[in-house]
């Protein structure tokens, strides 16, 4: 790859975090490991990364509690979790707590390097492909800034809600149909992506209610229309 992308590493397993930090290392990435959250955040402080890759289960502060403070921090950098953690329930809370993303172990290094192409390929392109701000209703929508604001209040938004409103006003007044949403925005279709979709399209529909010509619609059985009528 061009430049060496940055990821931040953070596993306590000694032989796990050797496999991936090698895999990584070999395959042109540039690695900084950490074993545990307290580290792991003077790093990110201390260094700019391109994804971070977060095992759930840690010593003293868990996975998830430092993802919400790299996101509380950086709204758009990407966020992986690993975990053994196979339970519905623990997924929708890793998404709750900012990751974009989660793989469980064990897993195929393979799977995990094309996710991080994945990853790298959606930020870059975003970099270079600079949006017009778009009126909804009276708020503002700068999908490069990632911010939606108006009526005297400023919504920061995370970068899958600003993927998330930038596909719905690309496609305004259609029926979409819910994979079409999740491949679309998500990358891939799967079962437990669906149940974050529903997280992030309260957290959009709360942003966009009241707004005059906009209307977030639910189509039962089938997905969701983006009502939009510029006043």
């Amino acid at each position: 790859m061009a430049d060496k992308a940055k990821i931040l590493l953070v596993e306590d397993d000694p032989t796990l975090s050797y496999v991936v930090r090698d895999s990584l290392s070999n395959n042109g990435y540039d690695v900084v490991h950490c074993a545990d959250a307290e580290t792991a955040w003077a790093q990110f402080m201390k260094h700019n990364f391109d994804v971070c890759l977060l095992d759930v289960m840690l010593p003293k502060k868990d996975g998830m509690h430092l993802a919400t403070q790299i996101r509380q921090k950086n709204e758009a950098i990407p966020i992986l979790l690993l975990t053994s953690k196979n339970m519905d329930d623990d997924k929708i809370a890793g998404f709750k707590s900012g990751a974009d993303d989660y793989i469980t172990k064990p897993f195929n290094m393979q799977e995990l390097l094309l996710r991080l192409e994945v990853f790298l390929k959606r930020t870059r392109k975003k970099e270079e492909d600079v949006q017009p701000e778009v009126k909804l209703g009276n708020l503002t929508f700068d999908y490069n800034n990632l911010v939606l604001e108006g009526d005297g209040v400023s919504h920061q938004l995370t970068q899958r809600e600003a993927d998330l409103i930038k596909y719905f006003c690309a496609n305004a007044n259609k029926v979409l149909k819910r994979d079409e949403i999740l491949l679309n925005v998500w990358g891939k279709e799967d079962y437990f992506l669906g149940r974050s979709m529903d997280v992030f399209i309260t957290k959009v529909r709360k942003y966009l209610k009241g707004q005059p010509g906009v209307e977030l619609q639910t189509i039962h059985g089938i997905g969701f229309k983006f009502v939009y009528n510029p006043q």
